[in-house]
């Protein structure tokens, strides 16, 4: 395991059920999905699959087009296909909105508690 920049513990590869936690997906999509995306390609061992990070930040780009854009799988694979890297950049946008929400939420929430 390595430590990256913010404390969080980063493993080399993750199994399923550490992917279904990280993400909130079902064991069950991340099948299907693999079999939709083939940039999911997780390392096989044994009947376990094992996930890189980038395999995982690669499933939460995808929940983001299908489950928040509102995208069919045809049309997150398209997107995917024809502009990769403009999906990272929005996609990392977007997570970086919801974390500067979330903090900004409970500073509200401490300062309404103060009065």
């Amino acid at each position: 395991m390595r430590r990256k920049d913010d404390d969080s513990i980063e493993k080399t590869y993750y199994k399923m059920r550490e992917v279904v936690e990280i993400t909130g997906i079902p064991a069950s999509t991340l099948r299907f999905w693999e079999t939709k995306f083939t940039i999911i390609k997780p390392f096989r061992e044994n009947g376990q699959r094992y996930y890189t990070p980038k395999d995982i930040e690669t499933i939460n780009m995808i929940r983001y087009m299908i489950h928040e854009k509102g995208l069919k799988i045809e049309a997150a694979q398209q997107e995917l296909r024809r502009n990769r890297q403009g999906v990272d950049k929005r996609f990392e946008v977007v997570e970086r909105l919801k974390e500067i929400r979330s903090r900004i939420e409970i500073m509200l929430e401490a300062l309404n508690k103060k009065r």
